[in-house]
């Protein structure tokens, strides 16, 4: 189990100005965009403008907090609002798309999984997680705060990722505690 605070992160810019990605993890570690198996973030959309096309990439995107925004193509395949909050929403990469914000910057929550190699499930969870059940993953505190087994706590935007399978129960500390799952499964 790997901890991550999602505080420091540091962003990278996009290159077209539009907002900033901060990577949680990737496998396997240290690939780059064309050779990732499956990559986890958090980014911050400032303006309106394209997304990048990940073609042979299933996504998913979830807003965190802001206005949020507005995601289409110009085939017009694809068109949903991304407003409401924790609310996963998936689609191929292999599709350009457009984004307009529905008010000010926003900030959502991405999992990408190269077809064929891997898939990813997302849960939003309330009460008690079991985290590292599958072969690999990512948790984060969306709200409020997590106590683990060895009594390490949680905090939003606090989390643990894996790269094999290992139980980590994990127990909300309030009623409005809530946190993301993200169970991934490798395809042979």
């Amino acid at each position: 189990m790997q901890r991550f605070d999602l505080n420091q992160i540091a962003p990278s810019p996009w290159k077209n100005g539009g907002g900033s990605t901060r990577e949680i993890a990737c496998w396997p570690q240290g690939a780059g965009m064309d050779s990732f198996g499956w990559r986890v973030s958090v980014a911050t959309i400032a303006q309106a403008g394209p997304f990048s096309a990940f073609p042979g990439i299933d996504r998913q995107i979830m807003l965190l907090d802001g206005d949020g925004v507005r995601l289409h193509s110009v085939q017009g395949q694809i068109e949903h609002a991304l407003t409401d909050r924790w609310q996963p929403f998936a689609f191929s990469g292999d599709t350009a798309l457009d984004c307009d914000l529905q008010g000010g910057p926003s900030s959502d929550f991405n999992v990408m999984t190269r077809r064929g190699q891997w898939s990813a499930r997302l849960e939003l969870l309330a009460g008690q997680a079991e985290a590292g059940l599958s072969a690999a993953g990512l948790c984060m505190v969306l709200q409020g705060s997590w106590k683990a087994a060895d009594g390490r706590v949680l905090e939003t935007g606090q989390g643990l990722w894996w790269s094999s399978t290992g139980a980590e129960p994990l127990v909300a500390q309030g009623e409005d505690a809530r946190l993301i799952l993200v169970s991934l499964t490798a395809h042979t």
